[in-house]
């Protein structure tokens, strides 16, 4: 059985965290499975049974301090691959591929792009493409990207596993604690990052709810969302929305729900759209850089235009873009029929992101 290293910053809450966690429980019985982490506080995703070894190096603000962390990374996890007969050490993400890079040792090295994003820095994607074995990329659109920009002859597209009947599962174990006995939710779930375009998504809720006044908003996930909040006070729909924090389930949450709504301007592959599509929830996302239009496809789901990229915190400049997106959900909440069909597109597509493709494609590399 080949040992295989898994790399991640931390295991707090984030999208790349949460398929680092999952992977590790999926390949569990086919590689002898490890993670390294940087900082192992608050650890928010099931890692029961799997061998974690904390670096103690948390991120560090100043640039002396990143070089020093990127040194000490490197020869901890060199130290590591070595007393553990690495086979494969994959990492997620930036920060956890720049240290995969500097441990040396026998063991291969998978690097991840896990958004978008990461594609704004050349020179580092230049540096992951020519010390790894395998870069994986999270969407097609990256792939592409590395391929054509940065003759990566060693990239791959490996989408995110997700497990719907643990989703089902999860989603039916509590009952969500919810502000509101009745009315129509719409949700969002991601950590406060101006990345997420939450107040697109306050100003888009606004409109629907002054022409749908029992719709509500939950906003899921890591932060304090002051600048938030003080704008939903300011649009006067603050009664209307919940900001209910990380959940480590946020399924019987989401099960509540009638409508995910993705404002984002970049993302990598968003966990967050399929889990919510396979409890049946209807999605209206942003074409964004990138995921919800490989997820969505304009068919199992509603895209609409990219939004401005930057933060306006201003209540009472609402954009004719944010109101054309707020015209399409309450069309779309207006029509049962429609939104019934969109349901079921939802469930028909999350199904097709499935654990066993995953897993069928790190064992074949893993054989290469």
């Amino acid at each position: 059985m080949k040992k295989l290293l898994l790399i991640v910053p931390s295991l707090h809450q984030g999208g790349l965290e949460k398929v680092c966690a999952v992977t590790a429980r999926m390949l569990q019985p086919y590689f002898d499975v490890q993670i390294a982490i940087f900082d192992s506080r608050n650890i928010a995703y099931d890692i029961k049974g799997i061998p974690v070894t904390d670096l103690h190096l948390p991120s560090r603000p100043d640039k002396i301090g990143k070089v020093i962390n990127v040194i000490k990374r490197g020869r901890r996890l060199s130290r590591l691959k070595k007393e553990e007969e690495i086979d494969i050490a994959y990492s997620f993400g930036p920060t956890a591929n720049i240290a995969n890079i500097a441990a040396w040792g026998r063991a291969k090295r998978w690097l991840g792009i896990r958004s978008y994003m990461d594609m704004g820095n050349p020179r580092q994607i230049k540096l992951f493409s020519r010390f790894s074995e395998r870069l994986i990329c999270c969407s097609e659109t990256i792939y592409q990207e590395v391929v054509q920009k940065y003759r990566c002859d060693h990239a791959c597209t490996l989408r995110n596993p997700f497990d719907i009947h643990e989703v089902m599962q999860l989603a039916g174990e509590q009952q969500a604690d919810l502000p509101w006995r009745e009315g129509r939710i719409l949700v969002s779930m991601g950590r406060e990052d101006v990345v997420k375009g939450f107040w697109h998504l306050l100003k888009i809720f606004a409109v629907i709810h002054e022409n749908l006044p029992d719709t509500k908003l939950m906003i899921i996930g890591k932060g304090e969302f002051e600048e938030y909040r003080q704008l939903a006070y300011d649009l006067g729909i603050d009664d209307a929305v919940y900001f209910a924090g990380l959940k480590k389930n946020p399924y019987p949450y989401l099960k509540e729900c009638a409508l995910y709504l993705l404002t984002s301007y970049y993302e990598g592959f968003p966990n967050a759209l399929v889990e919510a599509m396979a409890l049946g929830i209807p999605a209206v996302a942003t074409d964004c850089m990138t995921g919800p239009r490989e997820i969505l496809e304009d068919r199992y789901g509603i895209l609409v235009p990219n939004m401005d990229p930057e933060p306006d915190m201003r209540a009472e400049h609402i954009t004719e873009e944010e109101r054309t997106v707020a015209a399409r959900v309450i069309r779309l909440l207006q029509d049962k029929k429609e939104m019934d069909k969109y349901r079921q597109l939802a469930v028909q597509r999350a199904g097709m992101y499935s654990k066993e493709e995953y897993i069928q494609n790190i064992r074949k590399w893993a054989e290469e």
